[in-house]
């Protein structure tokens, strides 16, 4: 809860009721300078969040509340952690005082067409598309600073493009022929009542899904493009395996001429060194989803691969955390010029 001797940011969550919305509230009861003033749930709303999430029952939260009866004047920042195509026009008519950052994917395109093509939707609000910055923090620090709006990744790409992203700047890697094969816990997928996430039908097993039309493709795509320079196509299948949170990308990577794995890593190293939240592993270790649940930290090694001329990489990161809500909170955090690592300090949670 925040600290008296801090001016406290009165924050708004706009779909508190799904997995994602109750993490942002899990960390900023943590945050000194946060005080969370409004909860929405359209489905919910009216109820205690205790009621719908139990675990948060210790603690003093605002009762659920639909948008329309929202105060937005009684607020300083917003989180949107609404499903995509509900978000655009709830956030063309926020208040400009009011910065946000939206988990949902409705700004993280920079085309419209793009968007409308991936996720069957016309955009409808193109100026406020022109101004949204893509928050993958480490990597568009200074955009997020001066941003109002700002997009906050896919837990897909936050784990692949960490990685990728300064090879492919330092030109070690080939923008052809990357494979991203990914996997990711069933919390992923929502907190809607599916069949397909029935425990039945998950648990025991494992299952590829979007396969070759993920809309995840064009986000990764659209940053590698802008770090190589050109077009890059990948090979990216998700999938879906019996956890409930967690994510590894396991990506295999044409090395560029006289670069071994040793020098990826080694890039990888000097990048991230001093980053709070990507470490760098040390040569030979396999990082594991184990070793970041909970945490907004990226776990990233480098292997030679036994065919000449390639290597492969491991990522994993949490989905809920540094693929959503952490980085949404380490993204508030750097608009508003507090620490960037305020409310976030908690260490991964073992066995």
């Amino acid at each position: 809860m925040p600290n008296s001797s801090v001016t406290p940011i009165r924050i708004g969550i706009l779909g508190a009721s799904g997995y994602t919305g109750a993490e942002l509230v899990r960390m900023l009861l943590r945050h000194p300078a946060a005080e969370i003033r409004t909860l929405t749930a359209e489905r919910q709303a009216g109820k205690p969040m205790a009621e719908v999430f139990p675990h948060l029952s210790p603690y003093r939260l605002p009762n659920l509340t639909k948008i329309e009866d929202v105060n937005w004047g009684d607020l300083d920042f917003v989180f949107c952690a609404l499903p995509h195509g509900t978000t655009q026009d709830i956030i063309a008519k926020l208040p400009h005082t009011l910065k946000v950052v939206d988990l949902s994917a409705d700004f993280r395109l920079h085309d419209v067409h793009a968007y409308a093509e991936w996720y069957g939707l016309e955009h409808k609000a193109p100026d406020l598309q022109k101004g949204a910055v893509y928050g993958l923090t480490e990597l568009n620090r200074q955009g997020v600073r001066k941003a109002r709006l700002v997009a906050n990744p896919g837990c897909y790409p936050t784990c692949s493009l960490l990685p990728l992203i300064p090879l492919l700047l330092d030109e070690q890697i080939e923008p052809g022929g990357i494979i991203i094969d990914a996997k990711s816990g069933v919390s992923g997928a929502g907190r809607d009542a599916k069949q397909a996430n029935l425990h039945t039908e998950v648990s025991e097993g494992m299952n590829a899904y979007g396969v070759a039309h993920h809309r995840h493709m064009p986000e990764i795509e659209q940053e590698l493009k802008l770090a190589a320079g050109r077009p890059v196509i990948t090979s990216f299948t998700p999938h879906l395996i019996p956890m409930n949170r967690g994510m590894m990308a396991t990506i295999y990577v044409k090395l560029a001429e006289d670069i071994s794995a040793d020098d990826l890593r080694e890039t990888l190293v000097k990048k991230y060194e001093g980053e709070p939240f990507v470490k760098v592993v040390p040569p030979g270790e396999a990082p594991a989803t184990r070793h970041v649940r909970g945490s907004n930290c990226c776990r990233i090694g480098v292997f030679q691969d036994r065919q000449p001329h390639r290597a492969i990489i491991i990522s994993v990161i949490d989905n809920l955390v540094k693929g959503a809500s952490g980085q949404a909170i380490q993204n508030m955090n750097v608009m508003l010029g507090l620490g960037e690592t305020t409310g976030l300090e908690q260490a991964p949670l073992f066995p």
